[in-house]
Formats: C-alpha cells, structure tokens, sequence
C-alpha cells in the first residue's frame, strides 16, 4: 500500500517538470525583467495576439485521462439512477491567503477544464462544496471559456467580471487559474484572455503575464529571504496547514534555492528540513536533527534517501506518515522523480505510520488534499 492511500489517491503518471517560481515581489518591472511572472526564466518576451496560424483543440474533453467513478445501484432488476462524478482539483483560498488545492468530487461533463474553472467562481457550483476556512477566487458572474492548442498552451478566456477582484488577490487569482488548468497532462501553460483579448498584464494591478503563465512561474511564494535571482532555482515544498475544522491539509511553497548544479536533491530535502517561515502558520514534522547522510541516489525515476535515525519515531523503525508525504510530495515535483526510498543508516525494512514500507518506492498520490489526510 503506497502513500497514496493515505491521501485518497491513485499513482500519478510522470508528468513533465513542475519547477515553481516565484509568484508574489514587490515589482512588477521586477518581475517581468527578471522572468519570474512572464513566464519561463529564458522567455520574458510578451504576446500582443494569438498566432493566426495556431491550430486548436476543437473540444477541451480529453484533457484529462481520468475515469470517473459511478455511484449508484441495481435492485429488483431495476435500473436505479447513476450519478457520475469526478475528482478535479480546485485551487481556492484558504484562511490565512494560501493558494491551496482541494480535491472536490463533482459532476462528470464535457468540456473538463472549463469546468474546473466554473467551480473557481463566487457564487458557483462550488459554494456547497467549499471547506470550512477557504474561499473561491473568481469575482461573482464571472463566465470562462477555453481553447487547448495543440502545443499544450490552454487560453482561458473571461468574462469582464473577471476584473472585479481587489489588487491583494491579483497574484492568487493568476496561481489559483494557472495550477488549476495544468493539473491535466496535456496542459502545460495557460494565457489569459477577456471578453476574447489577450492580456499581457492582469487587470487590476498590472501583473506580467506575457506569453502565458506556467507552474514554473510558482505558488504561495516565500519572500522572507533575501535571494540571489541569478544563482538560485524555485523549488515547490509541502508544508502541512490546520484547516479551521483541526483537519491538517498540505500548502505548496514556492522558495529558490542555491543548488550545485542542474538537480540538488540534497539541497531540496534540506530546504524542507529547514522548515517554513516564523510566521506562516504552518508546520513540518521534519525537525533540524534529521539529517541526510549521503547525497540522494537517483536511479530509473526512483530517489534513494538515507537519513540519520532521528527521522524516527519513538515506535523503533517507524517513520511519520506526515514526513513521508512531505517528502513524496516535494521530490516528486522535481523532474523525473517518480517515487522514494527512505533507508536510516543504510538499513531498510522502515515503516510509515499507516503501514506502508517506505523503503520501497513511495509514489506521489494523484490527488492531494482530498479529505482524508
């Protein structure tokens, strides 16, 4: 039994690398020259119009590959209603700002990505679903429509209601859109429009949006450190949150880090050893006594960890399920990560608190956040 028991999920197929950036600084001259919020670091060109010779995805339906499970019975030899649902990812807001995904089981219909979108809106379909502290993020009236083309880029176009939001949420709005829309595999960036224009910049306080926006381009952005922009990367680590129900839920944050070269796997498990900021209001079962001791060894999509023994509980060789899931879900935003493998001092044979063998692989789940942590 993998982690993704714990989270309600299924394994994820590998999907192409989701390195985040930063989402929220002071400037957005800062941000547009220095590539963090216009798009990848190498492109900060802008877009005026879409390219004429462009071809689209006449129907959005096959943007996901998920099967939707049926809920109903048969009795009597008669034919009872079947509803079909399915579990989509929805970014809302949670109570202390984070931009955060909740796992929503909803309706089966065509057209899934404009409907992930819908359940975005104030007032929407997503009103009865909402959990307890987060709110949705779209202005009140707000109608989408999107065009996948078929270089993986989703134009997500609104209504002019879109721009009724106050300038605090510009930046949350424009996450909560962009990690929405490429929870689907074949979506890999996302341009905004309204009332069919493009916009380079978002409406209210002008946030670079240039050629589109991507998860590289970050969430939940960490700013408490001073960074050096030109040698650090973005790297997105799982914090864990309390909603206002005591129920925990894991919050993506985006910091850059210092690495020793293309991938530093150790520099990224540190990172999270390190923990969240003073004054996030989140929390980390990694404590500073955990250490890695060898440099992570990655082979065939599998990331080996050897850590010291205070990454143990008091259980003998038993490992909290919360830092097993930080961890799965924090390597395996790193490109080609597909699972983990924790040993302590070389020795195997550790357990999660809920059963699973950690020094097996341990995939991410498909979804996160889905209720039952």
């Amino acid at each position: 039994m993998l982690v993704q028991t714990v989270l309600g999920g299924k394994p994820m197929s590998n999907k192409k690398v989701k390195m985040t950036a930063a989402a929220v600084l002071a400037s957005s001259v800062f941000l547009s020259g220095c590539g963090l919020f216009g798009g990848d670091d190498d492109q900060a060109g802008q877009e005026n119009e879409l390219p004429q010779d462009v071809s689209y995805v006449d129907e959005v339906d096959d943007v996901t590959d998920e099967e939707a499970t049926e809920e109903g019975t048969e009795t009597d030899g008669e034919d009872v209603a079947v509803t079909d649902k399915v579990q989509r990812e929805i970014y809302l807001i949670d109570s202390n700002g984070y931009v955060v995904s909740q796992t929503l089981e909803i309706p089966k219909a065509e057209g899934t990505a404009k409907q992930a979108l819908e359940y975005l809106v104030v007032g929407g379909p997503v009103e009865e679903l909402l959990p307890n502290g987060f709110r949705a993020v779209l202005p009140a009236g707000t109608e989408v429509d999107v065009n996948l083309k078929e270089d993986g880029t989703i134009v997500a176009d609104f209504s002019s209601e879109f721009a009724n939001y106050e300038a605090a949420d510009e930046k949350r709005i424009l996450e909560s859109i962009t990690w929405t829309l490429t929870q689907f595999p074949n979506v890999n960036k996302v341009q905004i429009q309204v009332n069919g224009h493009n916009q380079d910049v978002m409406p209210v306080n002008k946030t670079p949006i240039g050629d589109g926006i991507s998860r590289t381009n970050g969430i939940n952005l960490d700013t408490t450190e001073t960074v050096d922009i030109m040698n650090t990367r973005p790297v997105t680590l799982y914090f864990v949150a309390d909603s206002n129900d005591g129920e925990p839920y894991y919050v993506p944050i985006t910091k850059r880090l210092a690495m020793n070269g293309a991938v530093d796997f150790a520099a990224v498990v540190n990172a999270l050893i390190s923990g969240p900021a003073h004054q996030s209001g989140l929390t980390n079962e990694l404590t500073t006594e955990i250490e890695l001791l060898s440099e992570p060894k990655y082979e065939n999509g599998n990331l080996a960890l050897d850590f010291n023994e205070k990454i143990l509980g008091l259980e003998g060789k038993v490992v909290s399920k919360a830092i097993v899931d930080s961890l799965v879900l924090t390597l395996t935003e790193q490109k080609g990560v597909e699972t983990i493998a924790i040993t302590v001092n070389g020795e195997g044979d550790l357990m999660a608190t809920d059963g699973t063998n950690v020094s097996e692989p341990v995939a991410r789940p498909e979804k996160v956040n889905t209720g039952r942590f």
